[in-house]
């Protein structure tokens, strides 16, 4: 591309607060995200760019590098810099490795059995609760719809959620959104400037780091269970932490509670927002105590809540808990984009929540069969791979003894199937040699899909060099 036509889309890139190359790459990521540079675009040489801005070369140097080490961009001595991903040279792009994860969920390719998202199945309690509130809706002649913070019965009903789990708790304490990804996005908005510092366990969930890396956050991985957490505090003085301490994305890994305690003890005194996704904590298998959230041991800690993952990936109602100050200034921001949620999905969100211990409890059984049912045909068909049981959640993190996630998700998409590579769920470059299988499916589709993987793996052979993919957004 060439440089004016470049700066030309890049606009007012530097208009924002914080170090130039953070605001470049963050104009670039948002650019290559929303395809308006496509996978395979040449971008121009560090120094020309920097001439085209008026900026030293070192800026665009830095932006690249960042763009690189998120896979975003490849860079090749004697080929320049590209948008990571080939060009696409005709109809059929399945195997570029930059093809979006919500693509196969939005247009599945034909026979393809899709293994990179974990979300559940409509149950019938939803249609069930949608009749119940039907009443409720035509009573509402006089409300005009638009609830910024949400309807005041969910809240008082996510209220009553988590003070039945030992976190007393106010409605005015509970900002709705539409799902947690909304809430991820709109407290990464409210707390994180370019060039502020956010911790995160890595691997993790990678609609988290988009949204964090939509603010121009540098993001600092650590090991899952945060290990070195104090130091890191003490280190780089981080605008946010993030956490997913009950059954982990992806590695279905659980905190203890003194560890939990001694997490949200440590960011309290630090005076850093604490953010403990709960998306995944009613998961747990039969039997399974989940221990308490992490809002029971300190105040600087923001609880994101939904029902995406509980109930249904369609019913899109998600939340916020935090301090009622918090919570108005997430209510600003949130006005300022949409006005307020579906009002009878949150009347629905609100009758499901006082009966959501037996769907759980049910739905429990069903995904341990899954477990274990996908874990038996791993080791039937592929004992080499490396696949520890998990307490809950809906993911196993698989380990592969040779070559690359991404590489083989490429092979295993040749041959019907498409799993989600750990490359992008990591921070740090690592994770590498992972794969994210979720046990969600019907036992006879996951039959099917361990099948064409063993396939894949007898064909595969790793490439020369790691193969990086750009990141995807992956539920």
């Amino acid at each position: 591309m060439e440089p004016f036509a470049l700066t030309e889309r890049l606009g007012r890139w530097s208009s924002g607060r914080g170090p130039l190359y953070l605001l470049l790459a963050a104009r670039l990521r948002r650019l290559i995200d929303d395809g308006e540079l496509p996978p395979g675009t040449a971008l121009p040489p560090d120094r020309v760019l920097a001439a085209a801005l008026a900026v030293g070369r070192g800026t665009v140097v830095a932006a690249y590098d960042l763009l690189s080490q998120e896979s975003r961009i490849v860079r090749r001595q004697g080929s320049g810099t590209r948008v990571a991903g080939a060009a696409a040279t005709g109809p059929d792009t399945s195997d570029s490795p930059s093809t979006p994860v919500f693509l196969h969920l939005l247009e599945p390719p034909d026979d393809v059995l899709v293994l990179a998202c974990a979300a559940p199945r409509c149950p019938p309690e939803v249609a069930e609760a949608y009749s119940r509130v039907l009443p409720e809706l035509a009573a509402t002649g006089d409300d005009i719809g638009y609830h910024p913070s949400g309807t005041h019965r969910l809240r008082l009903a996510v209220a009553e959620h988590y003070a039945a789990r030992g976190v007393p708790t106010e409605p005015a304490q509970i900002l709705v959104t539409n799902g947690a990804q909304q809430a991820l996005s709109l407290l990464a908005r409210a707390f994180v400037r370019p060039g502020d510092q956010v911790l995160v366990e890595a691997p993790t969930y990678p609609g988290a780091l988009e949204a964090f890396r939509e603010e121009a956050a540098v993001l600092r991985g650590l090991p899952v269970g945060l290990t070195g957490f104090e130091a890191a505090l003490r280190e780089h003085r981080p605008a946010l932490a993030y956490l997913i301490p009950s059954f982990q994305n992806p590695t279905g890994s659980v905190l203890p509670a003194l560890l939990r305690r001694r997490l949200a003890a440590a960011a309290t005194a630090a005076g850093v927002p604490l953010i403990d996704d709960e998306v995944l904590a009613g998961l747990g298998f039969p039997g399974q105590e989940t221990p308490p959230p992490l809002a029971v041991y300190g105040d600087s800690v923001l609880s994101v809540g939904s029902l995406s993952k509980l109930v249904w990936g369609g019913l899109r109602v998600g939340w916020v808990r935090a301090p009622v100050p918090v919570v108005a200034r997430l209510a600003r921001l949130r006005a300022v984009h949409d006005l307020g949620g579906d009002l009878p999905a949150q009347l629905v969100a609100a009758e499901l929540l006082p009966r959501l211990a037996e769907l759980l409890e049910r739905r429990a059984v069903r995904r341990q069969a899954g477990h274990d049912h996908l874990r038996a045909e791993l080791a039937r068909l592929l004992p080499d791979w490396e696949v520890p049981p998990v307490p809950g959640g809906q993911t196993l993190w698989v380990r592969l003894p040779h070559g690359d996630g991404t590489s083989f998700a490429q092979a295993a998409l040749r041959h019907r199937v498409a799993v989600l590579p750990g490359t992008g769920l990591d921070v740090t470059g690592g994770s590498t040699a992972y794969l994210r299988l979720p046990f969600l499916l019907p036992q006879e589709e996951l039959t099917t899909a361990v099948s064409r993987l063993a396939g894949a793996w007898q064909d595969y052979r790793p490439p020369p060099a790691r193969v990086t993919a750009a990141p995807v957004m992956a539920i």
